[in-house]
This record gives C-alpha cells, structure tokens and sequence, in this order.
C-alpha cells in the first residue's frame, strides 16, 4: 500500500496547471481573492469555518459555513449550511456558490472538514450537526462523500455512534474543521474533540466504508490537526485557549500512546491554525518540508503567517506574514505544481479569501520547489 500511495502522489505533482498569471516573485505582493462575503450574498450573516483541499484531478475545493440568521457557532444558530467553490485552473477563477448541506430552519451544519483518499478518488467532507427545535445542545457527526472530485455529493451518513461512545452523548464534542490526513498505510485520519473527555482521533481502515474512534485520550487539545512524520510518526498540532502558543502531540505507536508538550515558539492566541505535509523526501523531494499557518499572535486573531519545518517539527522558521491585519482560521492545501493554496478568514470574518503562493516567495528566494523524483 505504501508504494501505491507514493506512487499515486509522486503521479499528482507531476500534474501541470494551465498558468494564466505571471509568476510570483520574492517581492510581489499577494494577490487575495475574497471567495466568500456576506455583504456580498443577501440574507447571510457572515461565512466562518474555512476548509480547502486539492481533488485527485487538481481542482481547488474551498468549503465553508454558510451562516444565515446570525453568526453564531452551531448551537446558537437554527440555519448553517455548508457551502463549497471550486476552481478548475488552480484559484485563477471559482465557481459560483454551491450549496452541498441545507437542512430546514432549525437544524444547522457546521465546521467542515475533507480528506481526499488517493487509492480510491473519493472526497469525504465531515461536518457537526444540531436539531436545535428538538435535541439542542446534542452534536451529531457526519459525513458526505464524493467520488467526482466534488461536482456533486452523497446524502449525509450519520457517524457518531461509530466514533463516540454512548456516555458522550450529551457532550460537547466536534470533528476538528479543516482537513484530516491518509496515512502512508493508506489509512485516513481525523481528529475529534470532546470538550469533557479530550482529544481524539477516528479513522477509517476500508476507504470510508466505516469509521472508528481511537480510544486514547489527548490533553490538552482544542482544534487540532494531524499529519505524519517520514519515520511514520503520528503528530498532532493543537488549539489551546490559554498561554500563547501551540501543543504537540506525538504517537509511533499509532494512536496508542503519546509524548505531549507545548511548543512556544509557535505563537498562537487560540484558534484554529493549519499545519500540512508539504514535500517528503520519501516520496522523491529534495526536503523534508512542514507547513504551519495561523494567527501569529499571543492575544490577538491577525498577523496570517506561514512557517516552515526542515526537521520534521523540531524547529520552524520565523515565517512569512501573508496579512498584517485581523485574521482568524486558516487551511492549506498543495497544488499539483507545488504551489500552496491559502484559504483564511479576514478582517474580523468579514472575507474569506484565498490565496496562492510559492515557495521561492515565502522563503525570499532562499528556497524553490522541485519536482519530486521518486525512484
């Protein structure tokens, strides 16, 4: 399985965009593309909840809360949708505004998240759910998948018995926005967190037939992301609402065990961040490279910033500063030509842009992308 999957990644970078715009410079400035705006769409309250992957066939997936009476979180708004666009031309243009979860007034949608699972094609969005007229303050997790890089999606699957147990019920619990991962052994990853019982992760064995919760406690841990090292290391990068930085989590044991410690030079007011695989040398890149964006402030949501790791997220680079001003919670994703996709929330919620970068530009010319060489 693991050769098939770095095969089937090695095959991806090799995909080239159609390239309508000259090319980024160490200097230039970047050019952001508001993609979702409640002043611009009547009878919207505001767009929170940024989520955004690349489909098997290359196409930009940027996904969203649609909030309509108020912006609320889920359990204080009786009508949340989620809403996607998508780009065929690597964020140069976007479809109109799709909507892929709408259920009637009183039952809300929130937060979603995707996995792309590389054997199969399929795209899963997960998303928490809440019929507020009847079982309010109860969170649902759910699932929805595409197998056409995200032109149309299936009917939601409701998964919270198979990874939650019955004593949560009543909990305040959620599937991390965002994305979650496939692993080398071609397992897909997630994290969910139980404001009461800690974090956790879910995965899934048979490409999304089923799901199950990995039963081993995380603390502390907010709104977190996982991805895997090269030596097969599982870390989790967490929201925590106190100190100013970040917690890691790290597990070679898969999920059994884990080594938790804070990490201050990823400075962080508490809020949802990004952190992704970029190049790995064991699929045929010159590097090892790890991405991290977020708001890099103690108490404060602005200053989007990308850092880079060298060293598998030992250390991080200063980083680079995409927008001084108000900025909240952020998701990457990578580009068939290795460009990073950057899709944030904006001057207090108000935009939701994206953004495409390269890496000669987020390192001043220091560092190029290279197309990785598998043997």
């Amino acid at each position: 399985m693991k050769g098939l999957l770095t095969l089937l990644f090695s095959a991806a970078s090799l995909i080239v965009y159609p390239q309508t715009e000259r090319v980024q410079t160490k200097n230039e400035a970047v050019d952001f593309k508001d993609l979702f705006n409640a002043t611009k769409r009547a009878g919207v309250a505001c767009y929170r909840i940024p989520a955004i992957i690349t489909a098997p066939n290359g196409d930009l997936i940027a996904a969203i809360d649609e909030r309509v009476p108020s912006c609320g979180d889920l359990k204080l708004s009786r009508d949340i949708n989620i809403v996607i666009r998508r780009s065929a031309d690597g964020g140069d243009s976007w479809s109109e505004i799709e909507t892929v979860v709408d259920y009637p007034l009183g039952k809300s949608a929130s937060d979603p998240s995707m996995i792309v699972d590389k054997v199969t094609g399929a795209i899963f969005m997960f998303f928490n759910f809440m019929d507020l007229d009847h079982e309010k303050d109860v969170y649902y997790l759910k699932v929805i998948k595409s197998i056409n890089n995200g032109q149309t999606w299936s009917s939601p699957v409701d998964i919270t018995s198979q990874i939650t147990k019955p004593e949560w019920h009543n909990d305040f619990k959620f599937i991390t926005s965002g994305r979650g991962i496939q692993a080398s052994s071609g397992k897909l990853l997630h994290t969910l967190v139980d404001l009461e019982k800690g974090l956790h992760l879910f995965g899934s064995d048979d490409h999304g037939e089923s799901w199950y919760l990995i039963d081993s406690p995380i603390i502390p841990g907010d709104e977190s992301k996982i991805i895997e090292l090269t030596d097969g290391t599982w870390m989790i990068n967490s929201r925590v609402n106190s100190g100013g930085f970040r917690f890691v989590h790290a597990s070679s044991d898969e999920g059994a065990t884990w080594l938790s410690k804070p990490d201050s030079s990823l400075i962080d007011p508490g809020c949802n961040a990004s952190i992704i695989r970029y190049t790995s040398i064991n699929e045929g890149a010159d590097k090892n490279r790890i991405l991290f964006s977020n708001a890099k402030m103690k108490d404060e949501r602005s200053n989007m910033t990308i850092r880079i790791s060298y060293d598998e997220g030992k250390s991080w680079t200063d980083g680079k500063t995409i927008y001084h001003g108000g900025s909240a919670y952020s998701s990457m994703t990578i580009l068939p030509n290795g460009d990073i996709g950057l899709f944030f929330e904006k001057d207090d919620y108000q935009e939701n842009v994206f953004v495409r970068l390269t890496l000669e530009w987020l390192t001043d010319g220091k560092d190029k992308y290279k197309i990785p060489q598998p043997e």
